[in-house]
């Protein structure tokens, strides 16, 4: 079974991890994956066909992680709260560089780009993991929640990159907790 598309999208994935991607030229993932330009160009049409790819692909492992991540906490408050772990996680793990996604956005910033898109989907995935998590908790405007918990999120993981200590992740998740305990004791008074 040739596994030359997986090994591209590995070494795409960990080029622009590690570099960048609009630097990272398509030679360089070639020859990480050790094949030809050409044979890159037979699997991926152009490099932000492969940027697409990686995406789907980072898209996929994330949801894997969330749903062993969420059944090894049950409670959707707990639940929530672990997206804060996930996130640092994928900080550490990608070495401080920022989010994929939000450094694609930045690099393909025209809304109908598919590589924009992509990252459109990745991003609306998390929001809806985190609305039914707020809904099964009986958070009265699960949406709103969602939003919030996002905004945290997403602005944890650029502090995180932006050199501050990973702490900063403590910081929103108790935020987070009082903020989610406060939506729960509007509504048990309303």
């Amino acid at each position: 079974m040739d596994n030359t598309r997986e090994r591209l999208i590995d070494s795409a994935l960990k080029l622009f991890l590690s570099q960048g991607i609009y630097i990272t030229g398509v030679m360089a993932i070639a020859a990480l994956a050790g094949v030809t330009k050409m044979t890159l160009y037979s699997h991926f049409p152009s490099k932000d066909a492969l940027i697409v790819a990686c995406l789907e692909e980072r898209d996929r492992l994330w949801r894997e992680e969330v749903a062993r991540t969420l059944a090894a906490h049950p409670d959707p408050v707990s639940g929530m709260l672990a997206f804060f772990d996930l996130y640092q996680r994928y900080l550490l793990r990608d070495s401080g560089r920022g989010c994929l996604f939000v450094n694609s956005a930045a690099e393909f910033p025209q809304f109908s780009h598919p590589v924009h898109l992509a990252v459109r989907r990745h991003k609306q995935g998390i929001r809806e993991n985190l609305a039914a998590l707020a809904m099964s908790a009986g958070v009265s405007d699960p949406g709103v929640a969602a939003e919030g918990l996002f905004i945290l999120l997403e602005g944890s993981f650029v502090s995180g990159a932006m050199g501050q200590d990973a702490r900063v992740f403590d910081t929103a998740r108790q935020i987070a907790h009082c903020w989610i305990r406060n939506q729960g004791q509007q509504e048990q008074s309303a």
